[in-house]
């Protein structure tokens, strides 16, 4: 795989906004581009796609990955300079334009601390991965997978297909998912890359024989190993079982702001005999997104059975500016028209949410009170649309559970 190396950019950058702004500014042209972050561990690879519309600031930059698309608008340009910002997590892609390249820096606004990862991109149908000869075995189907630490071994499951010398699918753990992942299988083993505009990450491997793998997982800060065991039967561990309530507790109590400044409680008038669930979030956390794109809908078709939803977020920084900012984009993307109250920031779950046992263990959590205000039943975490068959269970389960707590009298 090619590495990109990219040499004096920030003084390129310098220099790109110190031109004249009178003179005529790059643009991206139409159509698909290829790729690279320069991580610490290796080189990233992601794709997207241009579509400029009618004016520069109703461009749209599309990020690929497999079959999720994730448009990007409200990209800007100053001189040489091209600003996309990715409004649902709080990041930014920057770089200058030269040609059909693109040199640049992805930033995390939400953190002054945050140098950047650099990347580098070229306009141009250049597939995702350079690939080599074919390969012997497959990665399709169902998989145990660990991923290996110094102190712990995590056992999660992966699910892939591969068709048409594509290879797509994800990795379940029980905190969420990986969510969509695009790669190839070839000669040399596999690669599989994602980035929807949070975190950046490659996985790749070589089989040891036809049902087991050992390979990296790569961020921007590093690489940890894995391993791989084809099991048609894998499974995680079950969501319903992982978060309890403390002894002597069987109600959570809540009594919290929303993004209009008004006090919300569960004992308002407005959820008495009804089913409540509360949907624990944050802005920052991409499987609280396919969550909340899995709820929005579904509370406007089921509202007026007696059921509502109630989404606790908890934040990256307690400033109340910053919250409004970010919870505002979270409900604007998504049409959420249920309550979303606001929990502080992620270090006060504890505080808010005492009646938890050991805590908040994942985000998001899911939590199912039925019409006398009694928790029935706690699910921890979210695998979402990326995960086929296992969204599919968790939708029928999910159906199955409100069903059977509005039927009670």
């Amino acid at each position: 795989m090619k590495k990109y190396l990219i040499l004096g950019l920030s003084a390129t950058l310098a220099l790109a906004s110190c031109k004249n702004d009178k003179q005529e500014s790059p643009k991206l042209k139409d159509g698909k581009w290829h790729a690279e972050f320069n991580a610490k561990d290796g080189s990233i690879p992601f794709s997207f796609e241009v579509e400029k519309g009618s004016s520069d600031s109703s461009a749209v930059v599309t990020l690929i990955n497999g079959a999720e698309r994730v448009p990007l608008e409200g990209v800007t340009y100053k001189g040489d300079s091209i600003f996309i910002p990715i409004k649902a997590y709080d990041t930014e892609l920057k770089g200058v334009i030269k040609g059909d390249s693109i040199s640049g820096i992805f930033r995390r606004l939400f953190s002054e601390e945050d140098k950047g990862l650099e990347f580098k991109a070229v306009y141009g149908a250049t597939p995702r991965f350079v690939t080599e000869g074919t390969s012997a075995d497959s990665l399709d189907g169902k998989w145990d997978i660990q991923f290996i630490t110094d102190s712990e071994t995590k056992n999660n499951v992966g699910i892939f297909s591969q068709k048409d010398g594509i290879l797509t699918g994800s990795i379940l753990t029980n905190s969420g998912d990986f969510r969509y992942l695009e790669g190839v299988s070839d000669k040399n083993g596999f690669r599989l890359s994602a980035f929807a505009g949070l975190s950046p990450y490659l996985i790749q491997g070589k089989f040891t024989d036809k049902d087991n793998f050992e390979g990296e997982f790569i961020t921007a800060k590093g690489s940890q190993k894995i391993k791989g065991t084809r099991n048609p039967n894998a499974r995680l561990a079950d969501p319903y079982g992982l978060t309890q309530l403390k002894k002597g507790y069987n109600s959570i109590d809540l009594k919290l702001r929303d993004l209009k400044g008004n006090e919300v409680s569960l004992t308002d008038p407005k959820f008495k005999d009804k089913v409540v669930i509360i949907s624990i979030l944050g802005s920052w956390c991409p499987n609280c997104l396919d969550e909340a794109e899995f709820l929005a809908p579904w509370y406007k078709e089921n509202k007026d059975r007696g059921v509502e939803i109630v989404g606790l977020a908890f934040e990256r920084k307690d400033d109340p500016e910053y919250i409004q900012k970010v919870l505002s984009n979270l409900v604007k993307k998504y049409d959420i028209t249920y309550d979303i109250l606001v929990g502080g920031k992620i270090s006060d779950s504890e505080k808010v949410l005492s009646a938890l046992d050991g805590g908040l263990k994942s985000y998001p959590t899911t939590i199912f009170i039925d019409k006398k205000g009694v928790v029935r039943k706690i699910h921890t975490g979210f695998n979402g649309p990326a995960t086929g068959l296992f969204y599919d269970e968790f939708k029928t389960d999910f159906n199955k559970l409100v069903n059977e707590l509005l039927a009670e009298k």
